[in-house]
């Protein structure tokens, strides 16, 4: 993974939250403090953001954790880190390394996409009605881009930057729906408990759209895949690149009617 839970996690609550609710004080408070956070137990965190025991224990659940615990164990565990795209000592270099490399990323999405898999996608969003894209941090904004995209085609689809509210979506869709992730690494459903979506008895059509060819989960009908250079850096351009790809495939699909 690129990402940890955590960040994720928090980032989306952040985002989604209004400025200064409860949630946002304890999530902004945790990511300024994760060192001195790690040691501290329920009644010190909740102390040290000024809220009742019962707000730390209920933004655990808001935020999609099962309990402290498993907030404790994200806490010990995170790594936030950062990729420098160039070492070198010119500003020039360090521009013509980072645009070198959003350059080939966009490469190697031309080379490997399945252009029939992105126009059946048009087709399936074209037919449902009920109609949601959704990703985490960088993906999610590539996810509102898109929207916006198809809102510009009389198409009006939905999502949500809150990553425990889209899993409340999905767990909710029926066949229906039609739901599109977009996931660099494929691992969206690894952060969450897949128990509710398994027990369902009717489904949405989920399209996936990563770089990584691994073993999705069952959820998971149709997928559109890339080859990347699994970094921080280029990956928002490259699911860029593919959102604006639908769009105008999208467009495509209704001038030929």
């Amino acid at each position: 993974m690129i990402y940890d839970k955590l960040p994720i996690v928090f980032l989306s609550t952040l985002v989604s939250e209004k400025n200064g609710s409860t949630n946002s004080q304890i999530a902004a408070y945790i990511l300024n403090h994760l060192e001195e956070v790690q040691n501290l137990g329920i009644k010190e965190i909740a102390k040290e953001c000024n809220v009742a025991v019962s707000s730390i224990s209920r933004f655990c659940k808001e935020v999609g954790l099962r309990d402290f615990a498993e907030l404790k164990e994200l806490l010990l565990s995170t790594d936030l880190s950062f990729e420098d795209h160039s070492h070198a000592t010119s500003k020039q270099a360090r521009l013509h390394d980072y645009s070198h490399k959003v350059r080939e990323s966009i490469i190697m999405v031309e080379k490997s996409i399945d252009m029939d898999a992105v126009i059946d996608l048009c087709k399936d969003i074209n037919e449902y009605q009920k109609v949601a894209i959704f990703g985490l941090l960088k993906a999610g904004a590539v996810a509102f881009n898109l929207q916006g995209d198809l809102l510009m085609l009389n198409k009006q689809v939905y999502t949500n930057i809150s990553y425990s509210q889209q899993i409340q979506y999905i767990v909710a869709a029926d066949e229906d729906d039609l739901i599109i992730i977009f996931s660099y690494t494929g691992a969206y459903f690894d952060y969450q408990d897949l128990r509710a979506l398994k027990k369902r008895l009717t489904a949405p059509k989920i399209w996936m759209i990563s770089s990584d060819d691994r073993e999705y989960p069952e959820c998971i009908d149709r997928t559109i895949l890339f080859k990347s250079l699994q970094d921080q850096n280029s990956h928002p351009y490259q699911l860029q690149f593919i959102a604006g790809l639908i769009a105008q495939e999208y467009s495509r699909l209704h001038q030929l009617k």
